[in-house]
């Protein structure tokens, strides 16, 4: 039996959409096959910026909107009814999966995720469980099997990078210094490697578990990998996010996106990762990078989420100047260079997607 997620209106909506032709454009491009255009969707475009978002999270927290699966797929729809992108991504937080591996965590207005009981010892890491995905994430699933009913574009799956949720499990929380992680990872390395094998696994496992439910796509965020340098990402880091995508790659046939801020100077060793596309933050020139990595992969970015608290001028320049700077290769995914950000005013989302649907490189 087919869901509606509301009544009236939006419902008559939702079968407009579905009457629509499948648009694989997203795909495509991560394929790095010819596109008319280059595919749009921005990160974090359900969210706080929205003005149906926010009245939706008055009667639901975060939490519960992840967990309530025809509130997870409205939120997920929202920007696809409102802007048109072409490729969507279900709701949800990094956080999620670590709650039925052991971590307890609270979100705190104004701090982000706070750890109540942090990683501090190999014992620790052994304590951590496994996950039962039959049961444990299962709203994420039954999300994804309504959304890939309503959308006719792709949907993406994701997790946060082992790296970045070894971090949060390590400092607590946000960090300023990463003290605690690092200390943790050049004194206690061997239960490093093993927490980050250990996460490596279960967020395998679980991006499959989205791909069965309806993902066709999934992307890796590695919010906190820049404040490695080279030698480390390559020690404590690479050797399992190579382990993580091969398993995804076995199991799976679906494009890999892996995207890290402020990791300009790790780009080439996050390409030996084995992804198919790369997410490009906003400090990057994004030419030169994909020109450095001789086009093997597709990209995904760059704009500075910040231009879009400008006026249309300015957007449109600095818009249509990465736009020149691209090749003419296949491949090129237009995105921010990080999540959108809270209080950006619709109307400049609404009027830069259009921009890019009138675009051809």
């Amino acid at each position: 039996m087919r869901i509606l997620l509301t009544e009236g209106t939006r419902s008559q909506h939702i079968k407009r959409i579905q009457m629509t032709q499948f648009n694989d454009r997203f795909l495509r491009a991560c394929r790095r096959e010819q596109t008319d255009r280059p595919p749009v969707w921005f990160m974090r475009q359900a969210g706080r910026y929205q003005e149906k978002y926010r009245e939706i999270r008055k009667k639901n927290s975060l939490v519960d909107i992840c967990k309530k699966p025809e509130v997870c797929a409205e939120v997920t729809l929202l920007p696809i009814e409102q802007f048109g992108f072409d490729a969507a991504i279900v709701f949800s937080d990094i956080m999620i999966p670590l709650e039925p591996l052991g971590i307890d965590f609270e979100y705190k207005e104004g701090v982000g995720p706070v750890i109540h009981n942090p990683i501090r010892s190999n014992a620790d890491v052994e304590k951590l469980g496994g996950l039962d995905l039959g049961t444990d994430l299962q709203y994420t699933g039954e999300s994804l099997q309504i959304l890939k009913r309503e959308l006719n574009v792709p949907c993406l799956g994701f997790v946060g990078a082992p790296f970045t949720l070894a971090s949060y499990m390590l400092e607590g929380g946000p960090s300023k210094s990463y003290a605690k992680l690092k200390s943790f990872m050049y004194t206690q390395t061997d239960a490093w490697h093993l927490l980050m094998k250990k996460l490596a696994h279960s967020m395998a496992d679980y991006l499959i578990f989205q791909v069965e439910s309806g993902a066709m796509a999934v992307q890796i965020f590695d919010s906190w990998v820049g404040i490695l340098n080279v030698q480390d990402y390559r020690e404590y880091v690479l050797p399992h996010i190579k382990e993580m995508i091969a398993s995804i790659k076995e199991r799976t046939d679906v494009p890999v996106v892996h995207f890290g801020t402020n990791s300009s100077h790790l780009l080439l060793d996050m390409k030996a990762s084995g992804a198919d596309v790369i997410g490009i933050d906003w400090k990057t020139d994004m030419a030169a990078a994909w020109k450095s990595m001789n086009y093997e992969v597709a990209v995904q970015g760059n704009l500075d989420p910040t231009l879009l608290f400008a006026d249309w001028s300015l957007i449109e320049t600095r818009a249509k100047a990465l736009f020149d700077s691209m090749p003419d290769q296949p491949g090129f995914i237009f995105n921010l260079g990080h999540g959108i950000l809270p209080k950006t005013p619709e109307e400049n989302v609404k009027e830069l997607v259009n921009w890019v649907k009138g675009r051809a490189i």
